[in-house]
């Protein structure tokens, strides 16, 4: 008996001792803790399996490990090349089998996307779910209420509307000369925050401008909402309005958080992929395939530049047959992607060894 730990080690945990001593490799994989039922109590990771293992038998009696290898009746483990193959098959298995141990992965989070509507005059919306339903989709995030304040920020910066999917659209430039122009639906035409393409007030042209300004806002490739804002809080400042200033400031402080967390999803904006080589245990060396903030695919470390010209040119062709972005972001797929975003925010020096894939 090992003073304070698991009472006694029963003969079943002795034996399941004796198992992870004889068999487990100081390997990066998974492990999983099964119950008498055939139920999953634990699912876990580790760069070294069988050292992680033999920790459980070492557990104090109140500790979580203890409770769990107390109520185990099966141990089982699969080893993986590296570290971020066994984070991505962990997080798999568990939401394949929602183990009674497991809190991380295991919850269905309320998650919030942005979408772009589709149709003649596009919408920013904030929802919960994905379709497909032709509208572009940006996320995921957590904070609602927040998200739904910087999209409002960006509506009204960019000027679209916000008003229902089944209100009717009369651009300025598909309206007869001589007919009767209706009047905007609500007060942000004339507070200078919608286009008011439901009055005519714009052509579509000057809308779908907007619209594209706000998609590429949301990938990152452009500063122009905030360079707005920034100028309105100068001018503020200049004429000694600095309450107006202060709020213009919070303002673009919401918009750079929303699109630096959404950058931070890298790989999540449409087109973009990239080559990620990792060196695995006993040269099982992969490179993986990562687009759309997703793992898409993987393959064999090639030994020679001819191989990585054959693996450039298979990898582009996978990402090819990739007909949208919408397609891979779907509830059942966001934690992978926040995953991802994670390892490689927590891990610069793996972001340095991204190869990015020449669409």
């Amino acid at each position: 008996m090992m003073s304070g730990t698991i009472s006694g080690l029963s003969p079943r945990i002795h034996e399941l001792r004796e198992s992870v001593l004889e068999s487990a490799e100081d390997r990066p994989g998974t492990y999983r803790m099964v119950g008498a039922d055939g139920e999953h109590l634990y699912v876990g990771k580790s760069v070294r399996i069988r050292t992680r293992l033999l920790s459980y038998f070492r557990a104090a009696d109140e500790e979580k490990a203890a409770r769990i290898i107390a109520r185990t009746h099966q141990l089982e483990w699969d080893y993986t090349p590296n570290e971020f193959a066994a984070l991505l098959q962990e997080l798999h298995q568990i939401r394949r089998w929602r183990p009674t141990y497991n809190v991380e992965h295991n919850r269905e989070r309320e998650y919030s996307f942005i979408k772009l509507t589709n149709g003649p005059a596009p919408r920013l919306l904030v929802t919960g779910r994905v379709t497909s339903d032709g509208a572009r989709y940006y996320g995921p995030f957590y904070d609602r209420r927040r998200l739904r304040e910087a999209v409002r920020e960006l509506s009204d910066l960019l000027q679209l509307r916000d008003c229902a999917e089944r209100t009717p659209i009369h651009f300025a430039d598909q309206t007869d000369l001589f007919s009767h122009r209706p009047d905007a639906l609500c007060i942000r035409a004339d507070l200078d925050r919608c286009l008011a393409p439901c009055a005519a007030r714009c052509t579509l042209a000057e809308y779908s401008r907007r619209v594209e300004e706000a998609q590429r806002f949301l990938e990152g490739d452009t500063d122009q909402p905030l360079s707005i804002l920034y100028e309105r809080m100068h001018a503020a400042a200049e004429r000694l309005d600095f309450e107006y200033a202060g709020l213009l400031r919070d303002r673009a402080e919401r918009l750079a958080a929303l699109q630096a967390e959404l950058v931070e999803m890298n790989g999540m904006s449409r087109g973009s992929a990239f080559l990620y080589p990792v060196r695995g245990t006993g040269g099982e060396d992969i490179v993986y395939l990562l687009g759309h903030g997703l793992v898409l695919d993987e393959f064999p470390a090639p030994d020679d530049d001819e191989g990585w010209d054959e693996l450039r040119e298979v990898a582009g062709e996978r990402v090819g047959g990739v007909a949208s972005y919408r397609q891979y972001l779907t509830p059942d797929n966001v934690p992978e992607s926040i995953l991802i975003a994670r390892w490689f925010r927590r891990r610069p020096e793996e972001w340095a060894r991204l190869i990015p894939l020449e669409s």
